[in-house]
């Protein structure tokens, strides 16, 4: 899958890493490619944070995402995670999410996922509640770029849904 970060977004992910922890946040990058007419997601959440999440989720205090035991694989676990806490809309319609993988960078996940057969849009909504309800003070960060127009939203508990409108002809 390949994304087309602009500095900025390079810049603020590369930040991510450098946050001294208790600071809650992920960052999701949302790029829409016309010729494959796709939304290529990527987004990084600290692994400790999403672990102890789908912990509680799942009432299993001995989960460990990095080495699962419980019979389920950390893909099927944060793929249904992130398909219960992130949603996409286009013109008010859902979308279809498509968990496609992960892979760890030090202390986080970066995951990837897609949304196919994207027509022309003029509103994406986002919903992001990554670990909201772990921890109050959590951050969901989306830069959305539509024809290298990056615009972004800051998602909290109080407001896990946003949406922006473009002005695409």
């Amino acid at each position: 899958m390949k994304l087309l970060f602009t500095l900025a977004a390079i810049i603020q992910v590369s930040a991510l890493s450098l946050f001294v922890h208790p600071m809650h946040v992920s960052v999701t990058e949302i790029e829409f490619d016309e010729k494959d007419k796709a939304l290529e997601i990527m987004m990084r959440v600290f692994i400790d944070d999403l672990e102890l999440s789908i912990k509680n989720k799942l009432n299993q205090p001995d989960l460990d995402l990095l080495q699962p035991k419980n019979g389920k694989t950390t893909d099927q676990m944060t793929g249904e995670y992130i398909r219960s806490n992130f949603k996409i809309s286009l013109d008010g319609k859902p979308q279809q999410v498509n968990y496609l993988g992960h892979e760890r960078e030090d202390d986080a996940f970066v995951f990837y996922i897609e949304v196919s057969k994207v027509k022309k849009f003029k509103t994406i909504q986002v919903q992001n509640s990554i670990i909201t309800e772990t921890h109050e003070d959590q951050n969901n960060l989306v830069n959305i770029t539509v024809r290298e127009t990056v615009r972004s939203l800051r998602l909290t508990r109080s407001t896990p849904v946003d949406k922006i409108t473009f002005d695409i002809k």
